[in-house]
């Protein structure tokens, strides 16, 4: 049974030990609980969709309105997502402010019924070649059904050196790209598809590609 909850808050918001707690499921899709000599697990798998501004004022970076927090406050804001927090999550994405200008002329984008008829083909594909989706690849799975070309291993190890990726984060990015992958039809991990990856990837504080 699917079921939807909303918040209607900003991650930052909800208690540091609330945010930790998401950890175990995030990770495994359960939750053990242990008190005494017993346990109990249940099944906890879900989707995550959060989001926060860059600052406490909201305007850190942008090209309309000054940034008017100290460098501690911003400090102090971003560090309330733990670095083990963050890890467990798949894309973080940086939205940037559009000028009003721009907004005008933005040309309008797919029909979602387009994009989720490609999005159900990507995942029909990853689920016929290795029986669960790519998110549910564990690691020492990924060897069989993530290969990469040359090229892509290459940029890929690169980028997890300068970044410092914890393997946690290494294979996430690897997730990433088997299904950008598998959008565009494509039977090994190329270059483009591991790019387009890192790239989902640039939200983190003080990280950029």
């Amino acid at each position: 049974m699917k079921q939807t909850y909303k918040a209607r808050h900003l991650i930052p918001e909800f208690p540091r030990a609330a945010l930790e707690a998401l950890r175990e499921p995030l990770e495994t899709g359960r939750i053990l609980i242990s008190r005494a000599a017993r346990q109990a697990e249940f099944p906890a798998r879900f989707q995550l969709v959060a989001a926060m501004n860059p600052c406490p004022c909201g305007h850190l970076g942008s090209p309309l309105k000054a940034c008017r927090c100290t460098p501690d406050q911003v400090s102090r804001y971003q560090g309330r997502l733990s670095g083990p927090f963050l890890d467990r999550l798949d894309l973080l994405i940086e939205v940037t402010a559009i000028p009003p200008r721009e907004l005008q002329d933005l040309a309008p984008g797919e029909a979602s019924a387009v994009v989720a008829q490609r999005v159900a083909a990507a995942r029909e594909r990853a689920v016929a070649r290795q029986g669960v989706a790519n998110a549910q690849l564990q690691a020492q799975d990924l060897n069989d059904h993530a290969a990469l070309e040359p090229a892509a291993k290459a940029l890929l190890e690169r980028s997890a050196e300068r970044l410092g990726w914890s393997a946690r984060s290494f294979h996430r990015v690897l997730r990433v790209a088997r299904t950008v992958a598998d959008l565009a039809g494509a039977v090994v991990i190329g270059s483009p598809h591991v790019a387009e990856a890192i790239q989902l990837r640039r939200g983190l504080p003080g990280q950029a590609v």
